[in-house]
């Protein structure tokens, strides 16, 4: 990678760290779809202003070639597209290459979900004998009850918790705080996690982290993503399933049951209801599959 194009980088970077205050993981998405795109530009000997939409295009090819699904393709063209519209606004480049660069189209794609029975037997895996055992069975708990994003679970703090309350508050995306109804069973799962598990988790340390792993720290992503594989394929669930797969259960049994797509909206802390509406769409996708499963002459 030139000189030129990596500065160029480390100044967007630090602009949409400092001036934008995007989270670490969006930063960490947008600096490797741009180091990506940069030892390209280097392989090409090219200089920042000879980067024209012919370029890119011929970038975005490639990735094709490489087999790149389409969602990486339409990631990569938004890292871009912001990219370069920095730069053009800093007059580091004369023009802007993305202005004759259309987006690929998003494909139609609807996110798995858990019916209530799956995620029943989901909660029954775990046993209550073990500290392992009961942090499992809280964390499912908390992430159904909530809708929380697997980053925001890992970074809840003992201060978050207002159980008294019935109330948890975390850090979103783009920094945004939301305060957010915790059920009361999830919550009973968190104070018999307290009264013992964590304790026994800690081994005499100290952790501000509601959540932690056998060695007493802060869980990470990957091993709430390993606990979740784990525990499906113990409930013989044959669905590919995540941690945000709970997220998106969460929010369509909660319409499914009356809620507001608003209310739902804020739970989620989605910016635009847009992001929100596809749930929608999967209520209508399971309507239609319980009538066909169900109706005498569907």
């Amino acid at each position: 990678m030139t000189q030129e194009i990596d500065n160029a980088i480390a100044d967007y970077l630090h602009y949409i760290r400092i001036e934008r205050g995007l989270s670490n993981n969006t930063i960490k998405s947008y600096h490797q779809d741009l180091q990506q795109f940069g030892a390209y530009v280097t392989t090409q000997q090219l200089r920042l202003n000879q980067i024209d939409h012919v370029v890119i295009l011929s970038w975005l090819g490639q990735l094709n070639e490489l087999g790149k699904s389409n969602n990486s393709v339409i990631r990569m063209v938004t890292s871009l597209r912001k990219f370069f519209g920095y730069l053009f606004q800093e007059k580091i480049v004369l023009h802007n290459p993305m202005l004759d660069v259309k987006p690929p189209k998003k494909a139609e794609h609807l996110p798995s979900i858990l019916s209530v029975e799956e995620i029943d037997a989901l909660l029954n895996v775990p046993t209550e004998q073990t500290p392992l055992g009961v942090r499992n069975r809280t964390l499912i708990e908390v992430l159904y009850a909530t809708g929380l994003r697997v980053s925001e679970l890992v970074n809840l703090k003992m201060s978050d918790l207002h159980l008294q309350l019935g109330l948890i508050q975390t850090i979103g995306k783009g920094d945004k705080e939301r305060i957010i109804p915790i059920g009361e069973v999830a919550a009973e799962w968190l104070e018999k996690y307290f009264s013992s598990s964590r304790l026994a988790l800690l081994k005499e340390k100290e952790s501000q982290f509601v959540f932690l792993n056998d060695r007493g720290d802060q869980l990470s992503r990957q091993g709430v993503w390993k606990i979740i594989k784990k525990l499906v394929l113990a409930a013989g669930i044959n669905k590919d399933v995540s941690p945000h797969t709970l997220r998106h259960s969460f929010a369509t049994h909660i319409l499914e049951n009356g809620a507001d797509l608003r209310i739902v909206q804020e739970l989620l802390g989605h910016a635009d209801i847009s992001t929100t509406q596809i749930y929608t769409h999967i209520s209508k996708k399971r309507l239609s599959e319980v009538y066909d499963n169900f109706h005498p002459r569907a």
